[in-house]
């Protein structure tokens, strides 16, 4: 393997525009001139990349790199923020200086900056952005070989790759200085299968927060996400037209929290309930879901795809517990709404780059296991749907209500998971919805690294995750209903 990229930040400890702890009380205290209550420094350093390989050929491959400093003064409810590409430090003084006029009145001196140690949830041994695109290729053409050899009905192979790494300095007015590196890697197999006139896809893919070690783990080469697309697509050749109206539904393990990531997570991050617009506002103390129902935010999710040594306000998440037992204790905070509500920071405070202001967003948001077999509950429903794979989905975070296309679903009849559906949709409310789980599994799985996240204009990675559900009723938009 080979070196193709240097990731060497040139804000790091000998770099030539080096970000050390007095250069960025420097900084904060240029910020902070006309008296904002608080200010923060973020410095980022972002190498990325791709390759898509399509019916065996590199049909294209991209590298990039970004690099700049963000600089935020807060006031009261209000905020000023600018940014800069310039590392020299002219601009980031400029930058300080245009963030400070969201305050009038006074001069504020920033604390002394310290170094805060931070968390390791994620030591990669073979950063990917380090070998070779040869080798990479080779991955791809890998999950190509296999996913053709697994069964004549694949007409089409597309696999891909991306990746990236980030290395960030966070510095505050409260006296807060920390550095982390931050990997990421996903790899994706996508196939068509063909029989009798009839197409379907199928897909897998994962990663995390991983290097190239990934491949080595039980279940994650590309060869084995290879055979998942291949088995996904030759099952939804068979699929017959969905029944809709009103029936329980069994969510599969993993991928399925993305539906309480979506219907859920989001009116619990706090900005929505600081503003008042979310379902859960004002209800904290009060029975929100049902009492097998445990919903956590844990950072804390070893080389998970939203798991962060240190979120990007320089706080240390850990896990937050949101709803426990049904019971709503809290939201998720960023340093702006722990102050409005009064508490402290959970850590949560996200941004997309270093041209973003942090806001509440997800890590990783879970669903905590019951004591069910799962194989229990798919035998104690008489007739539903088993939904395997989710797809898209819309929300509104306001009423919590949702619709989302399931990419794999089957039918339950008589206990016994039976005939593969197509063009399922499931329509719903959030908080209704988890009122009604009636059973949890005991197997609590976590996606395979592979949701984006999107709020206001910003993207970043998340993880999700829950055991098997049982869901006493859901309306299931079928065929019959699409076509009205």
């Amino acid at each position: 393997m080979t070196s193709t990229v240097s990731l060497k930040a040139p804000f790091a400890p000998g770099g030539a525009f080096e970000l050390d702890r007095e250069r960025c009380r420097k900084l904060l205290e240029v910020a902070l001139r006309k008296g904002g209550d608080a200010a923060d420094v973020y410095a980022e350093f972002a190498v990325g990349g791709s390759m898509v390989l399509e019916e065996g050929i590199v049909k294209s491959a991209s590298r990039g790199v970004s690099v700049g400093v963000g600089v935020r003064v807060r006031k009261g409810e209000a905020a000023g923020y600018a940014y800069t590409e310039d590392l020299a430090w002219e601009s980031l003084v400029r930058a300080a200086e245009t963030a400070a006029q969201i305050a009038q009145g006074g001069d504020v001196a920033p604390q002394d900056v310290a170094e805060k140690h931070i968390p390791s949830r994620y030591p990669v041994t073979t950063p990917s952005l380090l070998v070779s695109g040869l080798d990479k290729r080779e991955l791809l053409l890998r999950a190509d070989r296999a996913a053709r050899a697994e069964d004549p009905k694949i007409t089409r192979v597309e696999a891909s790759v991306a990746e990236s790494y980030r290395e960030v300095v966070i510095a505050t007015s409260a006296g807060v200085y920390a550095r982390d590196v931050q990997p990421m890697l996903r790899f994706g197999v996508r196939v068509i299968a063909e029989r009798d006139g009839k197409r379907q896809a199928g897909s897998s893919g994962g990663g995390g927060r991983v290097g190239m070690e990934y491949f080595s783990r039980p279940g994650k080469s590309p060869e084995e996400h290879a055979k998942e697309a291949v088995r996904s697509a030759l099952a939804m050749l068979d699929a017959r037209e969905a029944p809709a109206g009103e029936m329980e539904v069994v969510l599969a393990p993993g991928d399925s929290g993305v539906l309480l990531h979506e219907a859920v997570g989001h009116g619990l991050e706090a900005d929505f309930n600081r503003k008042g617009v979310s379902n859960y506002s004002g209800r904290v103390g009060k029975p929100v879901a049902s009492e097998l129902c445990t919903v956590v935010d844990d950072a804390d999710v070893a080389f998970g795809r939203g798991a962060v040594n240190v979120d990007d306000e320089g706080n240390i998440p850990n896990k937050s517990v949101l709803i426990e037992n049904g019971v709503l204790l809290g939201y998720m905070h960023d340093a702006h709404s722990a102050k409005h509500f009064g508490v402290a920071p959970t850590g949560n405070g996200r941004r997309e780059s270093f041209r973003s202001v942090p806001m509440p967003r997800m890590t990783n948001t879970l669903l905590l296991a019951g004591s069910s077999d799962p194989e229990e509950i798919v035998r104690s429903v008489e007739k539903g749907i088993f939904a395997r794979r989710f797809g898209g989905g819309q929300v509104d975070i306001a009423s919590g209500d949702f619709v989302f296309s399931i990419a794999e679903a089957y039918l339950i009849e008589n206990g016994k998971i039976t005939a593969p559906l197509k063009d399922v949709n499931l329509i719903g409310n959030g908080p209704e919805a988890l009122s009604k789980v009636t059973m949890l599994g005991n197997d609590m799985q976590i996606s395979d690294g592979i949701w984006t996240c999107g709020k206001d204009g910003q993207s970043v990675p998340v993880g999700v995750g829950c055991p098997t559900i049982k869901i006493s009723g859901m309306t299931v938009g079928g065929t019959d209903v699409a076509k009205r």
